[in-house]
């Protein structure tokens, strides 16, 4: 069998086809614009390299409660050309294969569980902090929908009493976890972006203070065995050894078996292809359930 996948993202489409073994045979990247310009070229993608099944890890929110009408569509996104347009039922309709839709924060935890940072455990969290701030959970070997799907990005934190801009950039509410740790409000507080600021610049002191919150609630509610921190503002490696030294501050020793983060909070392994190669599973799961 051949699956396709697409990561559809806020600023680019990604599309590819891979074999049984997930050996990718033709890949393409557009730029998301409308769906009117954007679609139509996807579905020609898929069209001239078919394929049997179809994975898409989407931007959202998105509703995935399949007995709903508005049952994948992307809902209330900040694009607002997006905005209530039915991503699922058209790949189903245009394409008539089986065609599976979840978040692509979803998709990437589904792609570091099965084949990265977190293969062999059954619990994971990947979290994605760049434009926005997202998370994808792999719970007992399932990934987690519910009500809607986890939104970890706008859990409410405690602002850092030396931040300058404690309400954040949200504008939802004041001070959740997007709103005070994301890309754009790094660079709203300190007037340039995240790239252009260096290795000791106080904003990281802030940045490892507000992700290691989320840390210690994720650990706290969904209890993973990896907390898979990945993303662009994440390209700042020096991160790393701040969340966990806050993370473990935070903590107190209250989880005696959290003993050592660097193996608990970790870089992503399929990073930057993760949510590419879980849609890639989504499409073979669909496959699979549909033989």
């Amino acid at each position: 069998m051949r699956y396709g996948a697409l990561e559809a993202g806020g600023t680019k489409m990604v599309l590819a086809v891979a074999d049984d073994q997930l050996h990718i045979l033709a890949r393409e990247s557009l730029p998301t614009k409308t769906p009117e310009a954007t679609v139509p070229r996807m579905l020609a993608f898929f069209r001239e390299h078919p394929v049997d099944a179809l994975g898409i890890g989407s931007f959202g929110p998105l509703d995935l409660n399949p007995l709903s009408a508005a049952y994948g569509c992307i809902t209330k996104t900040p694009k607002l050309s997006w905005v209530d347009y039915p991503l699922l039922p058209v790949f189903q309709r245009e394409l008539g294969i089986p065609c599976v839709l979840d978040t692509d924060v979803n998709a990437a935890a589904l792609a570091e569980a099965e084949t990265g940072a977190a293969k062999g455990l059954k619990n994971c969290v990947y979290v994605t902090i760049g434009t926005g701030v997202g998370a994808g959970i792999y719970c007992e070997g399932n990934l987690v929908h519910g009500l809607m799907h986890p939104e970890f990005g706008h859990i409410l934190l405690s602002p850092h009493p030396d931040d300058p801009m404690p309400r954040g950039v949200c504008p939802y509410h004041a001070g959740c976890l997007e709103g005070l740790a994301s890309g754009p409000s790094i660079e709203k507080r300190w007037g340039v972006s995240a790239r252009e600021l260096p290795a000791d610049h106080p904003a990281w002191r802030l940045e490892a203070h507000y992700l290691a919150q989320m840390c210690v609630t994720a650990l706290m509610t969904v209890s993973p065995e990896k907390i898979i921190l990945g993303g662009g503002v994440m390209g700042q490696t020096q991160l790393f050894p701040l969340i966990r030294r806050e993370t473990e501050r935070l903590l107190g020793g209250y989880l005696p078996p959290v003993r050592d983060t660097e193996k608990l909070i970790v870089p992503p392994s399929c990073y930057p292809d993760s949510g590419l190669i879980g849609s890639l599973l989504l499409a073979k799961r669909a496959g699979e359930e549909a033989q």
